[in-house]
């Protein structure tokens, strides 16, 4: 690969574009009007304007960052997370235009990207599923069956679904029927696709996922575990690994359950199986993404492995350099997700300017970001602006150094949801890894 251009904007693209300079590869930004003066726009050897600020008229706009592509002979695209990263037309029109997309095949997208089809597939692997639906629901009638066969309570899911949208919890056929029709509608506005399907809901789970990397000649592995219990309404907010939930032996199970699920599906490129554990440890698929997640810097703390270079090595066709023996789980490693929001406010977005800033430093802390003194944070897209992740020899040192961290970084002129994960970090239970998906509304915003 000789030019790659990031369809993204943000902390990501700033990292795609640093391990592409890593590398000796050159690199193509691409930026909206409102994101003239972004950083991943100064970094990259070229950037060029895709459309206005409007996400669906630049970073959605397949026609004008393909065109991009061309006119700057990118050779290569990477997706990011997020906007056409699990997309699997705009995979396609790469594929169709002679521009490696760096993640899956299009049609392993399409598989993986319809949650019922997913399952359908992981159980056909030997991978544990969740009881519920076979396939989509064919219809309100056929939905009271299940649950009745299945037991309350239940979720209904969007089968297309994605970032916690489209997904409604249902005690008694009463609430199955009107959470029905609302998340017919809800997929259908979210996704454009009104399939969904049912699962058992699992009470008090823990959100654990594995993490892969597969090559284009069958080679499979996996490094290791994250831990993303902490999440408000289905949005993860501090990530961990290696997971409290769970001992040696689950871990290795697990493990082998998703290299089991990238090899039944054909996979290649970097990928996250999630799981929910529940209270008795047994583990369930819940879904496969396809593109490299927002926490993978902590999997990079621990086992030393970028996984952007990674993606980029896969794609150009090589063969994946380790073996699964070959990977070393080194300590613990933390992630907290700096947003520019105001918990007080019910999270409202708060864009703005940033006046004063400092990020901090030293052993054991790494800062993914894009921001700097003096830009201006947009009102337009997600409000996620920096990561703070660090790492230590044991979880209460990883604990202990994003204590610091958070007490080090200033940032003046927006508000941040810093002082929120404050109060979680400092939370006894936190500490002694007592928690689960339900912790942030239990023991944070139960005042």
């Amino acid at each position: 690969m000789n030019k790659i251009l990031i369809a993204n904007r943000g902390e990501i693209a700033v990292r795609i574009i640093r391990a592409c300079k890593e590398m000796n590869i050159k690199t193509v930004a691409v930026y909206s009007e409102i994101d003239k003066d972004a950083m991943h726009t100064r970094l990259a050897d070229e950037a060029i304007c895709i459309g206005p600020a409007n996400s669906s008229k630049s970073y959605l706009n397949m026609k004008n960052i393909i065109e991009a592509a061309h006119i700057t002979g990118a050779d290569s695209i990477h997706p990011g997370f997020g906007f056409l990263s699990e997309n699997s037309q705009f995979a396609k029109i790469c594929e169709e235009s002679n521009i490696k997309f760096i993640g899956p095949k299009p049609e392993v997208i399409d598989l993986l990207g319809n949650k019922s089809k997913a399952k359908e597939l992981m159980k056909s692997a030997g991978v544990p599923v969740i009881p519920g639906s076979e396939g989509s629901i064919a219809g309100l009638t056929d939905a009271l069956k299940i649950a009745e066969k299945i037991g309350y309570p239940v979720m209904l899911k969007a089968a297309a679904g994605g970032g916690g949208k489209g997904i409604r919890i249902a005690h008694n056929p009463e609430e199955l029927e009107n959470n029905y029709h609302i998340v017919k509608q809800e997929a259908k506005i979210s996704f454009n696709d009104d399939e969904i399907y049912m699962e058992k809901f699992i009470q008090n789970p823990r959100h654990v996922e594995i993490q892969i990397l597969a090559d284009e000649h069958g080679n499979v592995i996996h490094l290791g575990e994250r831990d993303c219990s902490i999440q408000r309404r289905n949005q993860k907010i501090i990530e961990e690994t290696p997971s409290t939930a769970i001992d040696d032996k689950i871990r290795n199970k697990m493990g082998e359950s998703a290299v089991k699920a990238a090899k039944i599906a054909g996979y290649s490129n970097c990928g996250t199986i999630e799981f929910l554990v529940d209270s008795d440890k047994n583990y369930y698929f819940m879904e496969m993404n396809t593109r490299i997640q927002v926490e993978h810097g902590i999997t990079e703390e621990r086992t030393g492995i970028d996984i952007v270079k990674e993606q980029i090595r896969i794609a150009a066709g090589e063969p994946l350099r380790f073996k699964q023996k070959d990977i070393e789980f080194r300590g613990y490693s933390m992630e907290c997700r700096i947003n520019a929001e105001n918990p007080s406010k019910n999270f409202m977005p708060c864009p703005g300017t940033i006046t004063g800033l400092n990020l901090p430093g030293g052993n054991g802390i790494r800062i993914d970001t894009a921001i700097y003194e003096g830009y201006t944070i947009p009102p337009t897209y997600d409000s996620m602006i920096a990561k703070i992740i660090t790492h230590g020899d044991t979880r209460n040192e990883a604990i202990s150094k994003m204590k610091r961290a958070l007490e080090e970084t200033v940032i003046d002129g927006v508000d941040t949801n810093i002082d929120f994960l404050f109060q979680i970090i400092k939370n006894q239970n936190f500490i002694r890894g007592n928690f689960d998906t339900s912790f942030i509304e239990k023991e944070i915003l139960k005042k």
